[in-house]
């Protein structure tokens, strides 16, 4: 499948890029907002550390939210994706169905944090792909 346009970035700035909207998703609540916007940057995080695991791996990917497309790609071109990660997919109804309204119930607590654990899960996953490990240093 080719990509909408050409996919700009290396694996690490996309990946930079997932961390910083973990960080907005992780931020405290501001005063008049609602956890569906710090939802949509937990998304947002996910998607883009996926999209970092394409670009590592010299794939291309679509323009999408939709993250169990993402990850069924990565599937497809052989790559075997933790079931812990999969789990992540539910954070697609973040990326358009809570932003906007009439389209679903308010986000609660448990919610936000529950995006939060699958935000980071895939962040760290990813990073642990495209981030080669720190060396050990030798015993002296």
């Amino acid at each position: 499948m080719q990509p909408e346009r050409p996919i700009p970035g290396s694996a690490g700035e996309w990946l930079a890029y997932a961390r910083r909207d973990l960080a907005m998703a992780q931020a405290p609540l501001p005063e008049g907002a609602v956890y569906e916007q710090l939802c949509f940057h937990a998304q947002q995080a996910a998607e883009k550390a996926i999209k970092a695991v394409y670009r590592a791996r010299g794939q291309i990917f679509r323009y999408t939210h939709d993250l169990d497309e993402l990850l069924y790609g990565l599937e497809r071109a052989g790559m075997a994706v933790p079931e812990s990660i999969w789990d992540a997919a539910d954070l697609t109804r973040f990326a358009w169905e809570s932003r906007y309204p009439g389209f679903g119930e308010p986000v609660t607590d448990a919610e936000y944090q529950q995006a939060l654990t699958l935000a980071r899960r895939v962040v760290a996953w990813a990073a642990g792909l495209i981030e080669p490990a720190a060396p050990a240093e030798a015993s002296g």
